[in-house]
């Protein structure tokens, strides 16, 4: 816990501050158009993806500076359009909500899965109560065996509802709230001459 405490600090001097005390992940490009994926230059840019790299570089920087507020900062070789500025407004709050809906989505089916599973497990359950009652208090190898086959696998069905809420469950949430976070920050854009 003290080394975690420790390393965040030398991770937040990393990233510059705003005026407003955001944390700045610096994203420098040529153009506008170096933001977006070139698999299909007919689209328009609003309905372009992001380049991956651009995406994935994004998602880790807000996640290192998790719990701190932070704001992206985009610096062009050369001064870009208003309309091109706003487009990337536009792009990356419509790209990270859809990350965001994505995620939500993988949520409602993994709770649909772990609801199956505890229904299935509920079910097998009584079953297994059932047969076991059925057998009388001295049940033959194969009565023993299939009341015994009956509860086992009940309990590792309710098992799995269980597991599968807890395990899974938090990294979509996270990422649902990281995609969020992302989709609201503020933009700074500047322009800067390239270095010789």
């Amino acid at each position: 816990m003290d080394r975690a405490r420790a390393v965040k600090p030398n991770i937040l001097n990393r990233y510059e501050r705003d005026e407003a005390g955001n944390r700045i992940i610096d994203i420098a490009a040529d153009r506008v158009e170096d933001l977006y994926d070139d698999f299909d230059r007919c689209s328009p840019y609003a309905r372009r993806d992001l380049d991956e790299g651009l995406v994935d570089y994004l998602i880790a920087s807000a996640r290192e500076l998790a719990g701190v507020p932070i704001a992206i900062r985009f610096t062009w070789a050369a001064p870009a359009e208003e309309a091109k500025l706003t487009r990337i407004r536009h792009s990356l709050d419509a790209y990270f909500r859809y990350l965001a809906e994505k995620e939500r989505l993988q949520i409602a089916v993994m709770l649909r899965r772990s609801a199956i599973f505890f229904a299935t497990g509920l079910a097998i359950l009584f079953a297994s109560v059932w047969v076991n009652r059925a057998l009388g208090p001295e049940p033959s190898i194969v009565g023993n065996v299939l009341g015994e086959g009956l509860t086992l696998v009940a309990w590792i069905s309710l098992w799995e509802a269980l597991a599968t809420c807890l395990v899974e469950w938090p990294p979509y949430r996270r990422n649902v709230h990281l995609y969020r976070r992302l989709a609201g920050v503020p933009l700074i854009f500047r322009s800067e001459p390239a270095q010789a």
